[in-house]
């Protein structure tokens, strides 16, 4: 009896011992299964969040090329508008410069004109007294006079023409207009001659 006794107390024990075995064994597993399945959702999450990230910096990349694209496309457009400046302002000094020439052709042109007028004209004997006011005129220009400057109240500036010279250089020149320098000097056309004195400013 004894011996069947200490039998089943030795079976009991292993019994309880492959228990507790299986126990801690299935407890482990579920513990191992717990840590792999968080370790399993954390890559995912890392995968995810990683996609997330290459399809944001794709983006970046595309808008990056396309702001560059556009940057390209504003340089080419200034450099055009910069080249089409340049070619309206060389235009417009052209037109300037072939106004001012036809002016100043204008200007010989009716001079021209006046002095075949002039030569034209059927000479006569001129009178004492004619001969007289000449000879005081010569005279006078001899010693460097020329028609009188216009007096006014205040001090004047004085440009004394020279040859080739115009009166639209002469008032560009001074910066005034053409109408205040003929108004001052009361000229009745462009028509100037060498050595005249003009007004061409007033205080």
């Amino acid at each position: 009896m004894k011996g069947e006794n200490r039998v089943n107390t030795l079976t009991k024990f292993s019994y309880r011992i492959v228990t507790v075995i299986c126990g801690g064994l299935l407890l482990s597993g579920c513990v191992m299964a717990e840590k792999y399945d968080a370790e399993k959702a954390r890559s995912l999450n890392f995968q995810r969040l990683l996609a997330q990230e290459e399809k944001r910096t794709g983006e970046l990349d595309s808008e990056v090329r396309r702001t560059k694209n556009e940057l390209m496309e504003y340089e080419a457009r200034n450099r055009e508008l910069t080249a089409q400046l340049q070619s309206t302002r060389d235009q417009l000094a052209r037109v300037q410069e072939e106004s001012e020439a036809m002016k100043d052709f204008a200007v010989l042109e009716r001079k021209a004109k006046g002095d075949m007028k002039r030569a034209v004209k059927p000479s006569r004997k001129p009178s004492p007294a004619e001969s007289m006011s000449d000879a005081v005129d010569l005279s006078a220009s001899a010693l460097g006079s020329v028609p009188d400057v216009p007096s006014g109240t205040g001090s004047s500036t004085v440009h004394v023409v020279k040859p080739g010279e115009t009166l639209y250089r002469i008032s560009r020149q001074h910066g005034v207009t053409v109408d205040k320098v003929r108004k001052w000097n009361k000229l009745p056309d462009d028509i100037i001659e060498v050595g005249q004195k003009l007004v061409v400013g007033q205080e």
